[in-house]
């Protein structure tokens, strides 16, 4: 179903069959492990920023504002979604990142204040899981570039198609950029379960206690010695070995 402005006779395409999985995913196949963060309401979340933009659209379309119908499902507007979205994700990824480092540290009993992953971190989290962007802004520059050509009301048919057209390539590529997130987070729970793993092994060094158990087993054997009268008694110690030998005489 779409939208039509009498007055200008701009179309807005429908996005839903357009970012297919996105909308409607695919069901799990059997045995097959959950995602360690629940995304179905971030992935509803998008689809919905995107809904609402085409609606404002429609609208505007319908009012017989070319422009701002145009000017609605921009790049800016369709990459600021994303963003969002890709900032949600990778704020609820690290929270539960950060959870399973601080329990296992709890359970090898290592200091755990460096360890929940910081603001920066994050932000490197969000910049690996998207790996689609790329692809996406090169299609929303398209979009762009057609929405020049369709923006007086006199454009040809053809000028129009190639909007709608470059429209519908960028739904399909949010949907390769959702898929694409979606596997660099399979990626990530991996790589920061080796680290957890690594945690979770974590035990004090043994050095350190044998030194001190070396020191003073020698502190015991000298002071055995000195008054068992096989070494010399330091001055400073005189008062206290004779005061040890009163009360065995």
């Amino acid at each position: 179903m779409t939208a039509t402005s009498p007055s200008t006779g701009l179309v807005i395409p429908e996005l839903g069959p357009s970012l297919g999985r996105l909308v409607a995913p695919s069901p799990p196949p059997p045995g097959a492990v959950q995602h360690w963060i629940t995304l179905e309401d971030l992935r509803l979340g998008l689809v919905n920023q995107l809904f609402e933009l085409a609606g404002d659209a429609r609208q505007w379309a319908r009012e017989g504002e070319r422009e701002l119908a145009l000017a609605t499902l921009n790049r800016e507007a369709w990459l600021s979604a994303w963003q969002r979205t890709v900032r949600a994700v990778a704020e609820r990824a690290a929270s539960t990142i950060s959870e399973r480092l601080l329990a296992a540290a709890a359970e090898a009993r290592l200091p755990a204040r460096a360890l929940p992953l910081d603001p920066d971190e994050t932000a490197a989290l969000a910049a690996r899981i998207d790996g689609g962007t790329p692809a996406l802004d090169s299609a929303l520059l398209a979009v762009d570039q057609a929405a020049h050509a369709a923006r007086s009301g006199r454009a040809s048919a053809e000028a129009v198609a190639e909007w709608q057209g470059a429209i519908r390539a960028a739904a399909r590529r949010v949907e390769a950029a959702w898929l694409a997130l979606e596997e660099a987070l399979g990626r990530e729970w991996h790589d920061w379960g080796v680290e957890v793993e690594e945690i979770r092994m974590w035990r004090r060094p043994l050095w350190p206690l044998a030194l001190a158990g070396a020191g003073l087993f020698l502190l015991a054997a000298y002071v055995g010695l000195v008054l068992g009268g096989y070494l010399p008694v330091p001055g400073l110690l005189r008062g206290v070995a004779e005061a040890i030998w009163a009360r065995w005489s």
